[in-house]
């Protein structure tokens, strides 16, 4: 699983993957590239476009003409792009002609976006020295920092953050000629409807303001209340995974509903739902979509139905993350929930899969999580889900498989004290069949590759036993099968003039021999081997070949003979055990087929199908 950049950090989160109904995934990072870059700026006094990609500070800001713009006299883009450059904590290199970026991708893209209009970071940080520092928070929702402004000396405060928590603190705005106008019911509405329009073409939007404090104003929360110039709001692009939308699909094939968690703007996390296949069609459906806000306004005997229903939720916080996690749980879903940052560790914790970010997610994300996706990315989980179904597959066909040898032997033994007879089998022969059959034999089903289909059948129940009722009878059956051909190929040797060495080295190797057929039984709950092939698992072949030259060192190398008691068999006691083995694989064959002929058919029909 580490291969498939899935690490696993506790060992029963393999068996629970193969039970996810839910998947709850962050949006950006996981389901986009996280690779930010503005597109296009909103002021109240124009619109702009930004042109070039990724981290280099290569292309321009153009304003409706299709010119750069001008940013000495357009004041709240110069105010909006100087908010991006100077507040953050993030900045931009260049190294080996490459451009990269140190702290959070979308304060990077900002910053870029300045640059496109000359707007430096190093020269904006030189007029505009940092005094202070309101961190971003999930309750804030915002981040501004405090300046001087060289020259004037004015303490300038620049915040950037979600656009319904900035337009809240603003009282007025810049507009056209650049002086400040009221902020307005129509002012708002106005800057509201333009941050739908962007969002509703995917790009992330985040408002941005100033303001100029006097002597004696408090740089805080309050403070700051009522006391913001609106600036305008910057859109960003974040491209969808290329890998994202297949991994969608797998998921729902496998009867795994996938839900959108972001602190993002409802329309943009809708427009992403749709480009990655979580939405179907232009329009979501009612309560497909659901905000933080509708969330608190749903009464709680109508919250789990909404949750199950919706596929998307926006502007969740962290404390609502751990709310969808115990209302799907209450619903007896099995969840897995991603999460990278400190305030996502009690959703992480409370979810039966925590999902870190690797790359992004803090310490405390990981350490509350099962499993750290190395690379961030939603794929990855479906990989790891695909990848936990065969993982717990090859550990029930194991069980599968060695669990008749044991119950036979035990039955043996019993037997022959119950009767008063001589034992078919030694103690120490058993303990050859057990050491011997464990590593050559069962060993190899760990190394049997995923079945066709497997992310085509539902969730395994996590109250289904591991030992269904149809495999305790395969077991029971195999079971008696090795008795009953044991007892009878002892008895018929020792009627025929064998000694008793003789007829018990029949018997251990009719045990193994029958052990070894079994075991391509055991490849597929419902396949037969041939159906399989033969040799998609070279290693069972290699098993079966070390175990049957293990068999005829025992049974014909006189040092094994003094230590476990065995004597060379003739050829026609081999053709005996070779004939019981198959008889005895034709009827777990029979049993095999009878009991689910029709699953079989119809997951052969589903698979050929999607290929």
């Amino acid at each position: 699983m580490a291969r498939r950049r899935a690490v696993i950090r506790r060992l029963p989160a393999v068996e629970t993957l193969g039970s996810t109904t839910v998947i709850c995934t962050d949006k950006t990072g996981t389901l986009t590239r996280n690779e930010m870059t503005v597109r296009a700026i909103w002021t109240p006094g124009g619109e702009y476009e930004v042109t070039g990609s990724g981290y280099a500070p290569s292309g321009a800001v153009l304003d409706g003409t299709g010119r750069p713009a001008d940013v000495r006299h357009a004041t709240a883009l110069r105010w909006s792009l100087l908010a991006g450059a100077a507040c953050t904590d993030a900045s931009v290199r260049e190294s080996g002609g490459r451009w990269g970026i140190v702290g959070d991708p979308t304060e990077a893209a900002m910053v870029v976006a300045a640059a496109k209009a000359g707007l430096d970071a190093s020269r904006v940080a030189a007029d505009l020295p940092r005094l202070a520092t309101l961190p971003f928070s999930s309750e804030l929702q915002y981040m501004a920092t405090l300046h001087t402004e060289t020259g004037t000396g004015r303490r300038v405060v620049l915040a950037k953050g979600s656009v319904e928590r900035l337009l809240g603190l603003c009282h007025a705005q810049f507009d056209a000629s650049g002086d400040r106008g009221p902020l307005n019911r129509a002012a708002a509405h106005a800057a509201h409807a333009a941050a739908v329009d962007l969002a509703g073409q995917g790009l992330r939007v985040l408002a941005t303001a100033m303001a100029v404090l006097d002597d004696g104003d408090e740089f805080d929360d309050g403070g700051l209340a009522g006391r913001l110039v609106f600036t305008g709001l910057q859109a960003m692009h974040d491209p969808p995974r290329e890998a994202a939308t297949a991994a969608v699909r797998a998921c729902r094939t496998a009867g795994i509903s996938v839900k959108m968690i972001t602190g993002d703007h409802a329309a943009t996390a809708a427009a992403i739902a749709r480009r990655t296949g979580l939405l179907d069609g232009a329009g979501a459906p009612a309560g497909a979509v659901l905000t933080g806000a509708d969330l608190r306004a749903i009464a709680p005997a109508a919250f789990g139905d909404a949750v199950d229903r919706a596929r998307v939720f926006a502007r969740v916080s962290p404390e609502q993350k751990l709310r969808l996690v115990e209302a799907l749980q209450d619903r007896r879903h099995v969840v897995a929930m991603t999460g990278d940052g400190v305030n996502d560790a009690p959703a992480l914790r409370q979810a039966d899969i925590g999902v870190a970010m690797g790359a992004s997610g803090t310490e405390v994300a990981k350490d509350a999580s099962d499993m750290v996706l190395t690379d961030d990315d939603f794929a990855t989980i479906e990989a790891a889900v695909e990848e936990g179904r065969g993982v717990f597959d090859n550990l029930t066909k194991f069980i599968a498989w060695t669990l008749p040898t044991n119950i036979g032997e035990g039955l043996v033994i019993l037997a022959a004290i119950a009767f008063g007879t001589a034992l078919p089998i030694l103690p120490t022969q058993i303990l050859w069949i057990n050491m011997t059959t464990a590593v050559a034999l069962g060993l190899t089903l760990a190394f049997e590759p995923k079945e066709a289909g497997i992310m085509t059948r539902p969730p395994r129940d996590p109250d289904q036993p591991l030992l269904t009722a149809g495999l305790v009878t395969r077991i029971l059956l195999v079971s008696t099968l090795l008795v009953g051909g044991s007892w009878w190929l002892f008895e018929w040797e020792l009627s025929t003039g064998a000694g008793l060495a003789e007829a018990r080295t029949a018997a251990l190797n009719l045990f193994v021999v029958v052990a070894a057929f079994y075991l391509f039984s055991c490849r597929s709950p419902t396949r037969s081997a041939w159906r399989i092939g033969l040799f998609t698992n070279p290693w069972i072949l290699v098993g079966v070949t070390v175990q049957a030259l293990a068999q005829l060192a025992l049974t014909y190398v006189p040092a094994m003979n003094a230590v476990f008691g065995t004597e060379p068999v003739g050829v026609d006691t081999w053709l005996r055990i070779l004939v019981i083995a198959a008889l005895a694989a034709a009827v777990v064959g029979l049993h095999k087929w009878a009991g689910a002929p029709r699953s079989v058919a119809r997951a052969d029909q589903t698979v050929a199908t999607s290929t």
